[in-house]
């Protein structure tokens, strides 16, 4: 049977839109250089800090089950000139947490960036807690910012007698402009002779086009790729501007990307997304499963009334349905069929997005898939 060149829609609807909106984009669209290129070494740096959150509601760690917050607390009131050696403390409106932040490029003494906090220790929730001075490191072990203010979450926590309810994750939280940047990160990006553009999603193909249009667009041999992630761009002698000029240059230039045929599969959640360039050798599918359904009805079963003898007893009664999906018959796929023709005939098989993706991998293992297949 021949596959009907019609959609019929299967399983989620989200997916089967998804793929129908891939398949009729357009198959030459262009995108501007910075939208797929990054500057070499110019990007965040990652920051870590260990602090303390206060004026929890009870909600916090229990000190006795977490050394390390009583530790931390101990040494907090100390430095502020208070001694609580040799006293248990029994509050619970402290938690330890771990602070993390995003370092951005030439971010200058001042400049005031986000932090995400996370409980560390046993705390409930951090809702309505605030963060206390907290350094916060780089991978060289340097402060970088210092954080502190109120914690904002995104999940609570609600319990009563008999049952509780929980939304979100209370235990993490973020700052808005929370951390203070006290040191930057030299990099002087005007003083380099030579650049080095970094491609998002490694092509040769897409790095050649770089190249070809930047050295269109400056007239002179100025930019090389070096291999499929690289593009290497020389500052050109008599360029009227100087290396932030030539950047701001580039990026708007326009080049259509050029990408390897994939399938990308994420077998827990049953979505496939397939490229454009996907293509299908002739090969013939069927499709089906065999389905048992049991079905217990046990009935009761008791003497009549005012009966001298008899007892109530309980007869089993099974029902057994066997599908072995008849009706499902072998469907052939001409050649080289494009990536429409081919969700329109698998659809029409009238299967879920699971079966599908065992269909995929099927065709691939038969070698009449050209498209790599990659499972999330």
């Amino acid at each position: 049977m021949a596959f009907r060149k019609q959609t019929v829609l299967f399983g989620a609807v989200f997916s089967c839109l998804f793929l129908a909106a891939l398949a009729f984009s357009p198959a030459h669209a262009t995108s501007r250089i910075k939208d797929i290129t990054d500057v070499e070494g110019v990007r965040d740096n990652l920051l870590v800090g260990y602090g303390l959150v206060v004026g929890l509601q009870g909600t916090g760690d229990t000190l006795r089950n977490t050394s390390f917050t009583q530790q931390s607390l101990t040494a907090m009131l100390e430095r502020l000139g208070v001694n609580t050696r040799g006293t248990e403390l029994k509050t619970e409106n402290v938690a330890a947490v771990m602070v993390t932040a995003n370092l951005p490029p030439f971010a200058t003494q001042g400049t005031r960036i986000d932090i995400s906090v996370s409980a560390l220790g046993d705390a409930e929730s951090l809702q309505g807690g605030t963060l206390l001075v907290t350094p916060l490191m780089g991978a060289d072990g340097e402060v970088y910012a210092v954080a502190q203010g109120p914690v904002a979450i995104g999940g609570y926590t609600a319990q009563g007698e008999a049952s509780s309810v929980t939304r979100g994750v209370p235990t993490n939280g973020r700052i808005a402009n929370g951390a203070i940047v006290e040191r930057e990160i030299a990099f002087e990006l005007a003083e380099l002779g030579k650049l080095r553009l970094s491609l998002r999603n490694p092509d040769i193909t897409t790095a050649n086009r770089i190249a070809t249009a930047i050295n269109s667009f400056l007239g002179r041999s100025a930019a090389t790729a070096q291999n499929p992630t690289a593009v290497e761009l020389t500052m050109p002698a008599g360029y009227n501007g100087g290396v932030m000029d030539l950047l701001n240059d580039v990026e708007q230039l326009r080049i259509q990307p050029d990408l390897p045929a994939r399938v990308v599969i994420d077998e827990s959640s049953g979505v496939i997304v397939m490229g454009n360039d996907v293509r299908v050798s002739t090969v013939a599918i069927a499709q089906g499963n065999l389905t048992v359904r049991i079905t217990e009805t046990p009935q009761v079963s008791q003497p009549n009334p005012f009966a001298e003898q008899g007892e109530t007893v309980v007869v089993p009664r099974t029902d057994i349905e066997v599908d072995e999906d008849e009706d499902r018959r072998l469907g052939i796929v001409d050649g080289s069929v494009s990536l429409q023709e081919l969700v329109n005939g698998l659809n029409a098989l009238g299967i879920g997005p699971r079966d599908l993706i065992t269909i995929l991998q099927s065709i691939k293992a038969a070698g009449a898939l050209q498209a790599e297949i990659e499972v999330m």
